[in-house]
Formats: structure tokens, sequence, C-alpha cells
């Protein structure tokens, strides 16, 4: 399986983008890091695609994996290694 490419939007100055960004790099997983600030546009398509007004906003692929504290629970299940395999 080929992984999938792993993005994270967020915002300056936020701490749980900070955590997330963290997991990622101890877990050694590359990923893009994409800036909402000052983009409207950017912002109403996240609103959209995951129904949070919230950063950050991880996606593995296309697939929403929520914010930091739903990346962590997913960790913590045991469930976050497999999807950054792309393997579910």
């Amino acid at each position: 399986m080929t992984p999938p490419k792993i993005t994270v939007y967020t915002k300056e100055n936020c701490p749980f983008c900070v955590r997330a960004k963290a997991l990622l790099a101890r877990k050694g997983v590359p990923f893009e890091e994409i800036p909402v600030e000052g983009k409207d546009e950017l912002r109403t398509w996240l609103v959209e695609a995951t129904g949070q007004r919230t950063v950050p906003q991880i996606f593995a692929g296309e697939r929403s994996l929520g914010g930091y504290t739903d990346l962590a629970a997913l960790e913590q299940a045991g469930a976050l290694e497999p999807i950054l395999r792309g393997e579910a």
C-alpha cells in the first residue's frame, strides 16, 4: 500500500497545531502544513469538508482525521499507524 499524503491545516500560535505537528514528527511522518490565516475560501472549504471551524484539521489523502484530539485518540487506540501506512 502507498502511504497517503498527510496535510495539516494550521494557524500561527495555535497550541493544538503545535501538538499535532509534534505527534506526526515523533512518528517520523512527513506532512504538508498549510496555514489558513487570511484564506477565507480555504477556511470555508475546511468547514464544508469537515464540519469543523477549528484548527488543526488533519487529512490523510482525502480522508479527514479531525483535529489534534482526534489524532491523539487514533494514536492511543492503535488505529493511526494503519491509516498512515495506507492500510485503513
